[in-house]
């Protein structure tokens, strides 16, 4: 009995590894409201301020600090440090509209909404006593820990004040890859994401499905007040539960699992030309299909910064970029532009030695490598239109460019 006990265990371990995306927000939701009926009652108003235009207040880029809690019960759920920093890079190209897959997965007819949330990702450099930090603390546990309820409690890893990091436990959570806690739990000890180690980064032990980073950023669209783009699980098109709360969101009744191929009007509530947008990063399909925020997205998530989760702004316990790395990514530029015969890439204050060029419909028609300034690629053949330019620092990708073909 025993053996097959184990047997079932490790099957269920398995599937939950290697299974489609699943996430545990909304019933994570539901049993915090069940626990704090004032904060249900008040639910319908914060989701009303956080999809007002005429709230946000905030303006430019926003830093949110990140503390990492690793809870392992083996060496393989202990994820190494580069597995984190590869974590934030992805959060910090995909909330800035700079992830290398944009021109490839979202379709012409969505590209015209997707937004630059303008929040960037940093790890921690100071502890909540003002010492140093890595950002990261670890924790073997049990293997029967309760990844579900015990995180954060001192069986597992208490977060650092709610109020200045953004927490993330990373671990086993049981038939799901994450869950969140939304704006309405902000500043409660449970208060952050709990991802699974084998989708959190693009490197190390994360799977061949849910390998590019991408939970991490549906979770954390969650923990911004972003609900998943159908509404609450198993709603009905036309009713107050089907809604996300964004206009540019075209509505559907169900996730979007795989990698569907676009259009597709499988779960919408209307049949439209364009479909779903099931590559938006709050559906279900697999990472590599994922790759946009809407501009009412964008509204949720920045009002909610500047509501329930302003507290974030003056933690003061990160590093950013600082000024001159800023400038100096600033200063690449592609020139001449528009143009009919070549392009050449300025960057008078950093090595760019390779780029790639992508037509409107996201396709790789060309990659090259750059010595200098001078260098010319040749782009006469181009059809006329827009491209799109990604340029690369010793494989390290620096920023995206765009430029018009005669």
């Amino acid at each position: 009995m025993m053996k097959n006990f184990l047997f079932f265990g490790a099957l269920m371990l398995a599937s939950t590894i290697s299974a489609q995306r699943t996430c545990g927000f909304d019933k994570k939701r539901q049993e915090y409201f069940a626990k704090n009926p004032q904060a249900a009652a008040k639910h319908v108003d914060l989701q009303n301020y956080l999809s007002n235009k005429n709230n946000a207040t905030i303006q430019g880029v926003v830093t949110i600090p990140v503390v990492v809690h690793v809870l392992y019960r083996n060496a393989t759920e202990n994820v190494s440090d580069a597995q984190i920093a590869s974590q934030i890079t992805v959060l910090n190209q995909d909330y800035r509209k700079l992830n290398a897959d944009f021109n490839t997965v979202v379709p012409d007819a969505f590209k015209p909404y997707a937004s630059d949330m303008e929040v960037v990702f940093c790890m921690a450099t100071k502890d909540p006593n003002g010492n140093p930090t890595t950002g990261v603390e670890r924790k073997a546990v049990p293997s029967n820990f309760d990844y579900t309820n015990q995180y954060f409690t001192s069986a597992g890893l208490a977060a650092w004040d709610t109020t200045k990091y953004l927490n993330i436990w990373v671990g086993v959570p049981e038939g799901v890859l994450g869950f969140a806690t939304g704006p309405d739990s902000a500043g409660q000890p449970e208060d952050g994401l709990v991802i699974g180690y084998y989708c959190f980064g693009t490197t190390g032990a994360v799977n061949n499905i849910n390998n590019k980073g991408r939970t991490a950023t549906h979770e954390i669209g969650h923990y911004f007040g972003l609900n998943h783009i159908w509404g609450e699980d198993d709603s009905l098109c036309g009713t107050p539960e089907n809604s996300d709360g964004c206009n540019d969101t075209p509505a559907t009744n169900n996730a979007y699992y795989g990698a569907p191929l676009f259009p597709s009007n499988q779960h919408t509530c209307t049949n439209t030309a364009i479909g779903a947008m099931f590559m938006n990063y709050m559906d279900y399909v697999d990472d590599g299909v994922m790759g946009m925020f809407s501009n009412d997205q964008k509204t949720i998530v920045r009002n909610s910064i500047s509501g329930p989760r302003a507290s974030l702004l003056n933690s003061n316990t990160c590093t950013t970029l600082s000024v001159s790395e800023a400038e100096k990514i600033n200063a690449v530029n592609i020139f001449p532009n528009p143009t009919t015969q070549y392009i050449s890439i300025a960057a008078p204050q950093m090595k760019i030695n390779e780029m790639e060029i992508f037509n409107a419909e996201g396709r790789l028609v060309k990659r090259a490598f750059v010595k200098n300034e001078t260098d010319k690629i040749d782009i006469k053949d181009f059809s006329a239109g827009v491209y799109y330019v990604r340029v690369y620092k010793d494989k390290q990708f620096v920023k995206s460019l765009k430029f018009i073909k005669k």
